[in-house]
C-alpha cells in the first residue's frame, strides 16, 4: 500500500488528519479486541469455558481503554479553547496602560507654570508592612526623593510621586527608578515593585504569550495586576 505524502498537510487539514488517524485507531482496536474475543469463545474447551469474571474483566479493560483516549480528546479540545481564549483576553489589552512588576518611571517636563504631573505606580506586599519608605533615584544613582508611605497591606498598594524633589523642586523630565524597604516590627517584608506602561502588541512565542510594553520590555499576561 503506498504511504501519501504528508508534507503538504498543514493548519486546519493537519489537525482534521491526525483527528481521523485517533478516531480510526480507537475503532480498529475495538474491532480487534471484539474479533478476538470472539474467537476466544469459539475456540474455548465446552468442559472449562471462560468465567464470567474473566470475560466482565477483559470487556471493562477495553471500556477503560476507550474511555480514556476520549477523556483524552476532550481535555485537548479544552486545553486548545483555553489558548484562544488567552490570546483573545491579551490582545483586548493592547493600548491599555497595566501594572505589571517594574520599577522604572518616566517623567515630561510639565507646562510653563504648571506642576508636574504625577507619577503613579505601585507596591506589592505578601503580608502587612508597618513601616514601608521609597526612594526615587536618577540616573546617576542619587537618590532625588525619600518617601514615608507608612504602612501598607497585603496585596497591591497604590502610590504617587509628584514628581519633586526632596526640597520641593521639579526634577529634570527623564527616567527614574525607586526602591521599596518595607519592614514589620522590625522583620523585613519582601516587596514587589510595580509600574505602568502602554501595551503595545501582544506575542506568541513558545513559551506562550507576552505582551509587548511599549518600552520595549516583554511580560507574561499572568504579570498584569491591574490595568487602566
Amino acid at each position: 500500500m503506498a504511504i501519501a505524502d504528508t508534507s503538504s498537510i498543514s493548519g486546519a487539514n493537519a489537525a482534521s488528519a491526525a483527528a481521523s488517524t485517533a478516531s480510526v485507531s480507537s475503532s480498529d482496536n475495538e474491532q480487534r479486541f471484539l474479533k478476538l474475543l470472539v474467537a476466544q469463545l469459539n475456540n474455548q474447551d465446552p468442559l472449562n469455558p471462560m468465567e464470567n469474571a474473566e470475560l466482565t474483566s477483559q470487556l471493562a479493560q477495553m471500556s477503560t481503554v476507550s474511555g480514556i483516549e476520549k477523556l483524552n480528546s476532550t481535555l485537548e479540545g479544552l486545553v486548545n479553547q483555553t489558548g484562544s481564549n488567552q490570546a483573545l483576553q491579551a490582545a483586548s489589552l493592547i493600548g491599555y496602560h497595566v501594572l505589571s512588576p517594574g520599577n522604572t518611571i518616566h517623567t515630561s517636563a510639565p507646562a510653563e507654570g504648571e506642576d508636574p504631573k504625577p507619577q503613579a505606580f505601585g507596591v506589592e506586599l505578601p503580608g502587612t508592612a508597618a513601616d514601608v519608605q521609597i526612594k526615587i533615584v536618577d540616573g546617576t544613582g542619587k537618590t532625588v526623593r525619600t518617601i514615608d508611605a507608612g504602612s501598607m497591606n497585603q496585596g497591591v498598594n497604590a502610590v504617587t510621586w509628584d514628581g519633586k524633589d526632596d526640597a520641593g523642586n521639579v526634577v529634570p523630565a527623564g527616567a527614574y527608578s525607586f526602591t521599596v524597604a518595607a519592614t514589620n516590627g522590625g522583620n523585613t517584608v519582601p516587596s514587589t515593585a510595580l509600574t505602568f506602561a502602554q501595551v503595545a502588541a501582544v506575542k506568541q512565542g513558545a513559551s506562550g504569550l507576552t505582551l509587548e510594553l511599549v518600552d520595549g520590555t516583554s511580560i507574561g499576561l499572568s504579570d498584569v495586576r491591574m490595568y487602566l
